[in-house]
């Protein structure tokens, strides 16, 4: 008899699981601190009644600087914080800690450089007595610093430890070539969404803790290259599905609605879940008939309020335009084959029809990369007169990692592979000279000149590169360094330079057509529900070895 069963304590199973981390440096100290350099040896993460002598000493006493300690984790984790107090002098001791995805963060109060507790605390006032262990909410970060706020006290610390919660899942999909940049950046985008596959797939795991319909979409890409299918994905489908009406946006965006529709599709032709995708059946025809009608006689998408496309173009309406004329119209032509699957000829010849009159008009997106991208998607512009007059202008300059999965996907249509992995190199490859070990909320490359990377310790005068720059709801310290809209280079190497991409439902039928231009060589695996799929490809040519029930088409 089971635990719940014997004391009749039923709830909802935790998917994750946890493991215990220690710290792999010491940043630095403060005030008057001693044996800091124990915090990051392996050790019973258990306080006992008797003596240490590998216990780090924050101590008040004769000292107007109060004592504290910065510990590097050495990657962003998804967790807790534990702290284990042994003795101290007196009964009880007030200490703050405070997390950080950056060493700036870890070093930042609440309302300085814009830091906040927004959506999970990570920055706390507590304390304890002797012989205790208190942990505390789970948040995102890599850093933590211990303040000793007490006056005239000592507290001597056993460890300082971090509790990774996570979903304990094979990573099925791999890439690895003759470039080691590119390789970081594909484990990188694969870490990333894993720590924000939580009990829901959140867009960020310190601020964005929530299920947003649109920036799944990446996410969803990212999960399929590498773990295959998840029930992470339908879950958090299904929820924000049913808290909102079909005449409403969810998450308040009305362009959300159009995501959520393209994940079911993407999702359908990486699983091949047909019993899944037909029971949203009624929910998609009424969002498309709704949606099919923001066509106007034009060709003009006029989509209603919470007309939100890219951060970069918020506040540029007719950038904004002309990248909701290419999502509408790419949602549209998945939306009719979604119709075509679930036997709803009528509904699809809507859908297409609307399509069809979206091209009359063609809105410029001129400078903007991330609306043209969406209209090269869309079916509205030639990817490669769009790659030459605008995505290639200035390289990785002006690209959002929201979507930069399809900026990467565009260029690729264009045939230039090459520059594809340059921009990606220049971009997310920035992020990695930047001390990032995973892919941030946003992104500008102009950020990082002359910038202290987040592992470092800014000095006076300096340029933080997490503290002094963001917009609209990312600013400063607010800005999440750990964000799965970001992930979008595991499916783009897989789809592009390992070549694999699903033509029937299920990855019945994948198409193989490798690209290495640039690199010696390249390998890796793509899952797909029937087994992975092996690739490995030299300048000579390539070799793709499928599992039972996947057929393999060449190019």
């Amino acid at each position: 008899m089971k635990l719940g069963e014997k004391y009749n304590l039923f709830g909802i199973d935790d998917e994750r699981s946890r493991k215990v981390i220690f710290p792999v440096r010491v940043v630095t100290t403060t005030g008057n601190v001693r044996g800091a350099e124990h915090l990051t040896e392996y050790k019973p993460a258990q306080v006992a009644i008797y003596g240490y002598h590998d216990q780090c000493v924050l101590d008040n006493r004769n000292s107007d600087t109060n004592a504290s300690v910065i510990v590097d984790f050495g990657r962003e984790l998804h967790g807790t914080l534990t702290v284990s107090v042994w003795s101290m002098n007196g009964a009880y001791a007030n200490y703050t800690i405070r997390l950080g995805e950056s060493v700036s963060e870890a070093m930042h109060a609440i309302g300085v450089k814009n830091a906040t507790n927004d959506h999970a605390n990570r920055d706390m006032q507590t304390g304890s007595g002797p012989w205790s262990s208190n942990e505390t909410n789970e948040s995102g970060f890599r850093f933590a610093c211990i303040e000793l706020t007490s006056p005239g006290m000592f507290m001597e610390i056993r460890c300082i430890t971090a509790t990774l919660i996570y979903r304990d899942i094979d990573y099925r999909g791999s890439f690895e070539c003759s470039d080691p940049v590119l390789n970081r950046i594909y484990d990188t985008s694969a870490y990333t969404v894993h720590l924000n596959m939580q009990r829901y797939l959140w867009d960020g795991i310190k601020r964005d803790r929530l299920v947003w319909a649109g920036d799944m979409n990446t996410e969803l890409a990212a999960i399929l290259a590498v773990f295959g299918e998840n029930e992470v994905v339908p879950k958090s489908l299904d929820l924000v599905r049913d808290v909102t009406p079909t005449d409403a946006s969810m998450n308040g965006l009305s362009s959300y609605n159009l995501w959520w529709m393209l994940c079911h599709w993407e999702w359908y032709m990486g699983t091949g879940n047909y019993a899944y995708l037909a029971q949203q059946k009624e929910y998609i025809q009424e969002l498309l008939t709704r949606y099919a009608s923001y066509v106007d006689e034009n060709g003009n998408e006029i989509l209603p309020e919470g007309r939100f496309f890219d951060w970069p173009t918020a506040n540029y309406p007719d950038a904004k335009h002309a990248g909701l004329q290419g999502l509408l119209r790419y949602a549209l032509l998945a939306g009719g084959e979604i119709m075509k699957t679930l036997s709803e000829p009528e509904t699809a010849a809507m859908c297409f029809a609307a399509a069809d009159r979206m091209l009359a008009h063609r809105p410029d997106p001129k400078e903007w990369k991330q609306p043209a991208a969406l209209m090269v998607m869309g079916g509205l512009l030639d990817p490669k007169e769009t790659f030459d007059r605008c995505i290639s202008v200035g390289g990785a300059e002006g690209l959002s990692t929201f979507l930069g999965y399809y900026t990467l996907s565009a260029i690729g249509k264009a045939g230039e592979y090459r520059a594809a992995l340059d921009i990606m190199k220049g971009y997310w490859g920035t992020m990695l000279e930047m001390g990032a070990t995973t892919f941030w909320e946003d992104f500008d490359v102009n950020w990082a000149k002359g910038a202290t990377p987040i592992d470092q310790i800014v000095p006076e005068g300096g340029i933080d590169i997490h503290g002094d720059f963001g917009n609209h709801c990312y600013v400063k310290l607010r800005h999440s360094l750990c964000h799965g809209w970001a992930s979008g280079p595991a499916p783009y190497l897989a789809a592009n330079v390992l070549g694999i991409r699903p033509v029937e439902p299920g990855c019945k039928t994948v198409k193989f057509d490798p690209h290495i231009d640039g690199l010696d060589w390249a390998r890796g695996t793509y899952p797909t529900p029937n087994g992975d799929i092996e690739v490995e490809i030299t300048k000579n040519g390539g070799h793709c070895k499928a599992p039972s029930g996947v057929n393999i088409i060449m190019e």
